[in-house]
């Protein structure tokens, strides 16, 4: 019985560790945002590993009905590997007077996937900001809990237009899509 308990009291301080507050942490050199974009038969892409941000819970449980998140990501920071389409795309997206596009919001669900790795598939609701304008969004993903900290994924689409951004032009006649498709991994750590 002694063991029992033991077990118990061990399980609630491991869900414990997981819940109150975590921050990006920026010193993971595998922390990464990437957008990809097509334009007439090819794609490129843009990355950066300049994100921060927290997700907060009340209480001492994981996923608390009472939680927010904040993630923002530094637009100057992006690399399409040439410096002429990385200084447009700062020009078109208005990076120098919003350098951040900002994610504000809470997990609305969450499902466990591995409970043996502690991952857990999430839906995201809440606003974001891109090029002075706030949208709804709603952003599946998951996170994975590891000792003190953990590993947040997600993928979706944003419509250039949506934004007040109108789609650059390599020629005369080839516009890059309004369909813009992001992804995202980095790591959290927890904060005590």
């Amino acid at each position: 019985m002694k063991n029992l308990w033991i077990a118990v009291a061990l399980l609630c301080q491991a869900a414990m560790v997981h819940a109150g507050e975590w921050h990006v942490d920026e010193k993971v050199k595998e922390n990464q945002v990437k957008f990809t974009s097509e334009v007439a038969g090819f794609s490129f892409e843009g990355v950066t590993s300049k994100v921060d941000g927290y997700i907060y819970w009340e209480g001492t449980e994981l996923f608390e009905k009472k939680n927010q998140l904040l993630f923002q990501v530094d637009l100057n920071s992006l690399d399409t590997g040439i410096g002429k389409r990385d200084r447009d795309m700062r020009n078109v997206l208005g990076a120098d007077k919003w350098p951040k596009a900002i994610l504000k919001g809470k997990i609305v669900e969450h499902e466990p996937i591995d409970s043996v790795a502690n991952a857990y598939r999430v839906r995201v609701e809440g606003k974001i900001s891109l090029h002075g304008v706030e949208r709804e969004i709603e952003v599946p993903g998951s996170i994975i809990v590891e000792e003190g900290r953990s590993i947040i994924s997600a993928e979706f689409g944003l419509k250039l237009a949506d934004f007040d951004i109108e789609a650059p032009s390599l020629a005369a006649f080839i516009k890059v899509s309004q369909d813009i498709r992001i992804a995202v991994s980095f790591y959290m750590k927890h904060v005590q």
